[in-house]
């Protein structure tokens, strides 16, 4: 069986320019193609790639912006936060325990409704030291707010941070929103890129308008007070109704995104070769690879695998998945990530996963996978493996309440 190919590969828009270029260079076209008024810097790999490029096109004259070097990660998320309040578009990153460390501004940038978008680079959380990925760092933030996107490839990675402003900036929306690229695997390697003209990115990406919200001392408004019990459920009520009305602004930029570059792709999921899968693989990021690979080998052999990618996991694509998973009998997910303590002590997507498809009416039997941490290799070998498993738990012969650990020495 042939693959089929990925939308983006069906359809490269023929303006602008291709380039050989890394994930965080596609980053950092994104900034420049949007027009970014500020940008704040604070070095971290894998993070520190994005700011090495974005000087490097100020510094020829390529791009015209507002570049502040930080003296802490918090500092670097202050900045943006009252830039952005101010009406400037912003940018900021950091990956690991640098995301961590500015933990209080991301908090209160989410609670503020400050539309920022942030590109988290992912890797693991100290200590033990690493720079290899891990989903945790970006993770930290699900629940306050933050919208949340994880992309497998650099043109993707320069799509979406596209379309992160357009929703973000959305003013039914106003929410801040984290593009993870995974670290390494997508921040430091190199692919043939479209970028596109800047006539067209206009065309679709409208000026930062703040509208009556914007902090100035000619328009007197107040921003963070202290509502105590007075206010604080009905504010966290409206931050709610954004995030729910996110799903449609979302699936609108896509649409028109579509339209105008020619990559039209689910907004939410990627399905890859469902339509007639028995078994189902779902992860995040730059994991697809590997999955992909096996996938068309099993295919070959004649085992009917599928694989769902979850791009957006704030907000979850809970419908989606409901629609791509209910018709097969068992899942494995494959999570870059942990939950110490969770339910059946699973990743954090196997959890949100079994809680999506709970109302499904013939739902499928879902296994835990944790592997890949730190940075070690998913190869197609893990994925045939893990396939294996999951066919066995389709057919009753194995637990699917346990987790298991795929590639990790005894």
């Amino acid at each position: 069986m042939n693959p089929p190919k990925t939308a983006i590969a069906e359809q490269i828009f023929t303006g602008g320019s291709e380039e050989l270029i890394s994930g965080s260079e596609a980053i950092a076209h994104a900034c420049r193609l949007a027009d970014v008024d500020v940008i704040t810097a604070y070095p971290i790999r894998p993070y520190d790639t994005v700011m090495q490029y974005v000087s490097q096109m100020i510094s020829n004259g390529d791009f015209d912006c507002e570049f502040i070097v930080a003296e802490s990660e918090h500092s670097q998320f202050e900045i943006v936060k009252h830039a952005s309040a101010v009406g400037a578009r912003v940018f900021v990153g950091s990956s690991g325990v640098g995301w961590f460390y500015a933990m209080e501004a991301l908090a209160v940038t989410a609670g503020l409704r400050i539309p920022m978008v942030a590109m988290v680079g992912n890797r693991a959380l100290d200590d033990p030291g690493a720079f290899g990925v891990e989903h945790n760092d970006a993770l930290a933030v699900r629940d306050l707010g933050w919208m949340l996107v994880w992309v497998e490839t650099p043109q993707e990675a320069l799509d979406t941070a596209l379309i992160a402003y357009r929703v973000a900036e959305d003013k039914r929306i106003f929410l801040p929103c984290a593009v993870s690229c995974d670290g390494a695997f997508l921040t430091h390697s190199q692919a043939i890129v479209n970028v596109p003209d800047q006539a067209t990115v206009d065309s679709f990406l409208p000026r930062y308008d703040r509208g009556d919200k914007l902090l100035h001392p000619d328009n007197p408004i107040t921003i963070a007070p202290q509502a105590n019990e007075d206010w604080v459920m009905e504010i966290r009520r409206q931050s709610d109704a954004a995030m729910r009305r996110a799903r449609g602004v979302i699936t609108e930029a896509y649409e028109e995104f579509g339209d105008l570059f020619g990559r039209d792709q689910e907004p939410f999921i990627e399905r890859y070769m469902m339509e007639d899968a028995e078994i189902a693989l779902v992860g995040m990021g730059t994991l697809a690879m590997p999955v992909k690979v096996a996938v068309r080998k099993m295919r070959a052999d004649g085992q009917k695998v599928g694989f769902v990618r979850v791009r957006w996991f704030r907000p979850f694509p809970t419908e989606e998945l409901q629609d791509a998973l209910s018709g097969v009998e068992a899942v494995g997910v494959i999570d870059r990530d942990y939950g110490f303590g969770s339910t059946f002590h699973s990743g954090v997507l196997a959890n949100e996963l079994r809680s999506a498809l709970y109302p499904v009416e013939n739902r499928p039997k879902i296994v835990s996978f944790i592997a890949g941490l730190g940075g070690r290799e998913v190869n197609t070998d893990n994925v045939i493996v893990i396939a294996g498993m999951v066919a066995d738990a389709a057919s009753g012969g194995m637990n699917d309440q346990d987790t298991y650990w795929i590639g990790v020495r005894e």
